[in-house]
């Protein structure tokens, strides 16, 4: 593992993949007048940036000043792609299939009693008595997740784009770890939060697999890739790209992932490496 003052960048990266909470963001979920520089710095020189974040797109007003040319966000940790510039419209969906996530209701709810449950669709999100509010979402329908996944007519309803459950006494990571034995044949299970919230997603969907789909879409390999991120739902990311970073606050799943580790979100730590980034970039193409 190196750190991001002494590890070698690619010379050449075209795309720049970063998480946000932990990550690009402030801890206060500002984005620091440093950080707005070097993005900014970053697209001028024709690096595109794109956001990847567990977020849902109507959350994106932390960053949708900052989307440069092409507008993309890539939400809800790969379920969604969504256009910044046309107020977060939705341009691809890889949903979670209701009929896999009512199984991973049921397989949660016996492997560990007192799981509660929201159902995150492309229309907003809804959950369970139990679960823990939303505030920044005051009009969900409260019911059973049976009651929220269920379609009067199949396949009529909005996209389910991930399925999150909640625990009051379990660690996070036993949790997590639970959920990948009693159902890990049936959805993809990560997690982004310092409590045992656990965010469920179609099998194979990810930050990862959707940021490939996207860069496969503009021939850009892994190798011209510089990711960031600090928990385990961009451990994938942080493996996939050919340079990755982990924050220095970060979660040692994603600091085992990554080729280097920069200082933390509250040191603007991708801005370090961006700037760094940015300057070689200028040196690769004056030398070439």
């Amino acid at each position: 593992m190196t750190s991001a003052i002494d590890s070698p960048l690619h010379p050449a990266p075209r795309l720049i993949a970063t998480d946000l909470d932990g990550t690009l963001l402030r801890d206060d979920k500002t984005v620091s007048d440093r950080t707005v520089a070097a993005l900014a710095a970053a697209e001028e020189a024709g690096i595109e940036v794109f956001f990847v974040t567990g977020r849902p797109a109507r959350w994106m007003d932390v960053v949708s000043d900052h989307v440069h040319g092409h507008g993309l966000a890539i939400c809800a940790n790969g379920a969604a792609i969504a256009d910044l510039h046309a107020g977060g419209r939705l341009i691809k969906v890889r949903p979670l299939e209701r009929a896999a996530a009512l199984e991973v209701v049921h397989a949660l709810r016996a492997a560990a009693p007192g799981t509660s449950f929201a159902v995150e669709l492309s229309t907003g999100i809804n959950y369970e008595p139990a679960y823990p509010p939303f505030h920044l979402d005051p009009g969900a329908t409260v019911a059973t997740a049976e009651k929220l996944l269920h379609e009067e007519t199949p396949g009529a309803g909005a996209p389910v784009l991930k399925l999150l459950a909640h625990h009051a006494e379990l660690a996070p990571d036993d949790f997590l770890a639970i959920a990948h034995t009693a159902a890990g044949d049936r959805a993809s299970f990560t997690r982004s939060s310092p409590a045992a919230l656990l965010e469920v997603s179609g099998l194979g969907v990810s930050k990862a697999s959707t940021l490939a789909l996207c860069c496969a879409e503009r021939g850009i390999s892994p190798a011209e890739v510089v990711a960031f991120g600090d928990m385990p739902n961009d451990v994938e990311m942080l493996s996939w790209a050919g340079t990755s970073y982990a924050m220095g606050n970060a979660h040692p799943a994603a600091v085992a992932a990554a080729s280097g580790r920069t200082v933390t979100n509250e040191e603007d730590g991708v801005a370090i490496v961006i700037e760094r980034l940015v300057a070689e970039r200028r040196k690769y193409r004056s030398q070439s």
